[in-house]
C-alpha cells in the first residue's frame, strides 16, 4: 500500500504518526498582490523593492538593488513568503517562493505576491513545501510570451500538512541542510575565484612576454604564436543529419563547458552519419573542444575515449607542439576571452568563425614550463571538481529527502 496516498510521508521523524491534513493555501496564508513602483524607484532608499529578480530558481532570496523612499501597505515582515506570479520562457520560476529576511526593510512590487503565514503553519515548512511542488504552479501558467498565475490558482493550491510540531522539525532539518549546501557553494565559488586570479598571474598580460608569477628556474621570454600555427584546428559538420532516438551523440556548443562534456538535451545520429562526420573531425583523447555558437569560448578537455561526433564546435587537435593541459588553461584566460568576444559575428545568434579561432594569439614558454603550469592547474581543477561533486551530492540528497519527507 502506498502510504503517500493515505497522507503519510515515506520518511518521518520518530514520535510522529497519523495522516497529514489536506488544506488549501488560502487557509494558511493571507494573500496580497504587489503594486507598481517603477516611477519611484532609485538605486538607494529606505525600502528595498521585492520584484521578479528577488527570488532565485531554487527559491532563495536575492537583493534586487532597487529602492523607494516612501512606505505604503506593502511593507513586508520577517518570514513573509513572496511568490513569483509572472515568468517568460518555460515558466520555471512561476510559483517560486522566498522568505523575507528582516522586518520593515522591504516593499512588495507588482507581479510578486505576498503570502503571510498564519499561526497554523510554520513559514519555513511552507517555503520548502511550495518550492518542492512546482509542477502545480507551472501547470497553472496562462499566456503566450509571458506566463502568469492568478490569485485563485495560488490560493486553491492543495497541500498535505502535519501538525505544527512536525512542521518545525522538518523545516529545522532542511534549513540546516540548506546551510551546509550554501557553505559548500561558497567554498566552490572561492576556489573558482582563486583560479581566475592564478590564471591572470601565471600567464602574461596582453603585450607582455613574461607572466607576473613564475615557477623557480624559468626566466626566458614566452613566444607569441597563432593557435593555428601550433595546433590543427578544425570544426564539426555543417550539415544537419537525420536525428534518431538512439545512436551516437552529436554534440554542439551547448554540450561543451566548464572543462567537460555534458549530454543534456543531446541528439543522436546513425552509425553511418557518425562515421561520415568523423572523417572530417574525429575527436581523440587530449583534444580540446571550444564552443563556436551561443556558448562561445566554452571549453572541454577530452579525458577519455570519445563516442560522439561534433557539430558547430571547434576541435583543437593535440600535437607535439604544445602541452595539452597548458593550452587548455591558456584558452581560459581573460586575454583569450576578450579576443574571442571582439570577433563575434551574427545577429541574435552570435558565433565566432573558425578563422578567428585559428588566429587567436597564444603565448608559449618552454616545454618544461608548459608542463609544470599544466600539472599545477590539473591539481587545482581536481580540487574544484571534488567540491563540485560534494555539492552535487548534497543537492541530490536534498531532492531525494524532499520527495520522501513530504506527501
Amino acid at each position: 500500500m502506498d502510504n503517500k496516498k493515505n497522507g503519510i510521508p515515506k520518511l518521518r521523524f520518530p514520535g510522529f504518526t497519523g495522516a497529514w491534513e489536506q488544506r488549501k493555501l488560502s487557509s494558511m496564508t493571507q494573500y496580497k498582490n504587489g503594486k507598481g513602483h517603477e516611477d519611484k524607484q532609485t538605486d538607494s532608499g529606505d525600502f528595498e523593492l521585492v520584484n521578479l529578480n528577488s527570488i532565485s530558481i531554487d527559491g532563495g532570496f536575492k537583493h534586487s538593488g532597487k529602492f523607494i523612499n516612501e512606505s505604503d501597505d506593502g511593507i513586508l515582515y520577517k518570514n513573509d513568503l513572496v511568490m513569483i506570479l509572472s515568468d517568460v520562457g518555460h515558466g520555471d520560476l512561476l510559483g517560486r517562493v522566498a522568505l523575507i529576511p528582516d522586518d520593515n526593510k522591504f516593499i512588495l512590487n507588482q507581479r510578486v505576491a505576498l503570502l503571510r503565514p498564519n499561526k497554523t503553519v510554520n513559514p519555513e515548512f511552507l517555503f520548502f513545501y511550495i518550492n518542492s511542488h512546482q509542477k502545480y504552479f507551472k501547470s497553472q501558467g496562462a499566456g503566450m510570451s509571458q506566463l502568469n498565475i492568478s490569485k485563485k490558482s495560488v490560493e486553491t493550491f492543495s497541500s498535505l500538512v502535519p501538525n505544527i510540531d512536525e512542521q518545525k522539525k522538518i523545516s529545522l532539518f532542511l534549513m540546516k541542510l540548506d546551510s551546509l549546501i550554501a557553505l559548500h557553494q561558497r567554498k566552490l565559488e572561492h576556489l573558482q575565484e582563486q583560479k581566475k586570479g592564478l590564471l591572470q598571474k601565471l600567464f602574461p598580460k596582453n603585450g607582455e612576454t613574461v607572466p607576473k608569477v613564475r615557477f623557480p628556474g624559468f626566466t626566458d621570454a614566452w613566444e607569441q604564436r597563432k593557435l593555428g600555427e601550433v595546433a590543427d584546428v578544425r570544426d564539426g559538420t555543417h550539415d544537419s543529419p537525420r536525428y534518431i532516438n538512439e545512436g551516437y551523440p552529436l554534440l554542439t556548443s551547448k554540450n561543451v563547458g566548464n572543462g567537460y562534456i555534458n549530454y543534456d538535451d543531446v541528439k543522436y545520429v546513425s552509425e553511418n552519419d557518425y562515421v561520415q562526420i568523423n572523417k572530417r573531425s574525429k575527436v581523440d583523447i587530449n583534444d580540446i573542444l571550444m564552443g563556436m555558437i551561443g556558448t562561445i569560448g566554452n571549453l572541454a578537455l577530452i579525458r577519455e575515449e570519445p563516442d560522439f561526433a561534433i557539430k558547430n564546435v571547434a576541435l583543437i587537435k593535440h600535437t607535439s607542439n604544445f602541452d595539452y593541459r597548458f593550452l587548455f588553461q591558456e584558452l581560459q584566460t581573460s586575454a583569450i576571452s576578450k579576443e574571442l568576444l571582439s570577433g563575434m559575428d551574427g545577429g541574435t545568434q552570435k558565433f565566432v568563425s573558425l578563422k578567428k579561432i585559428r588566429n587567436l594569439s597564444v603565448m608559449l614558454p618552454s616545454e618544461n614550463e608548459q608542463k609544470q603550469i599544466g600539472a599545477f592547474f590539473k591539481q587545482f581543477d581536481s580540487l574544484i571538481a571534488l567540491h563540485q561533486r560534494k555539492l552535487d551530492h548534497l543537492e541530490l540528497m536534498k531532492k531525494g529527502l524532499l520527495q520522501q519527507m513530504f506527501v
